[in-house]
């Protein structure tokens, strides 16, 4: 294993599976978005779909669920680190494909 994919592999299980304000299931939630309900699933969908499309009163509405701060944080970075992994893996399968075609 490469020294950078060990890097990857240590942060994904450190989001998902270390210690968190957040439950773990939560965070493993948020990172995959999927199984999230109400106004944290709607944060994490937009964070992990349409970033630019987040606003004070998602934030705001995921405090008013009952979700900390810290926990929202949390799910906050789950929900970006999933989906930046998700594209990785995505152009990391265009880019072998690619290649095993020439």
């Amino acid at each position: 294993m490469s020294s950078v994919r060990a890097l990857i592999d240590g942060l994904v299980a450190s989001i998902r599976e270390g210690d968190g304000q957040a439950p773990r299931e939560q965070r493993c939630a948020a990172f995959a978005n999927a199984g999230l309900t109400g106004p944290v699933r709607t944060l994490v969908d937009k964070v992990a779909s349409r970033a630019r499309d987040v606003h004070d009163e998602d934030i705001a509405a995921a405090r008013a669920s009952g979700s900390s701060e810290d926990q929202i944080f949390e799910l906050v970075v789950c929900a970006a680190v999933g989906q930046a992994m998700r594209q990785y893996a995505s152009a990391r399968a265009a880019l072998d494909a690619t290649t095993r075609s020439e």
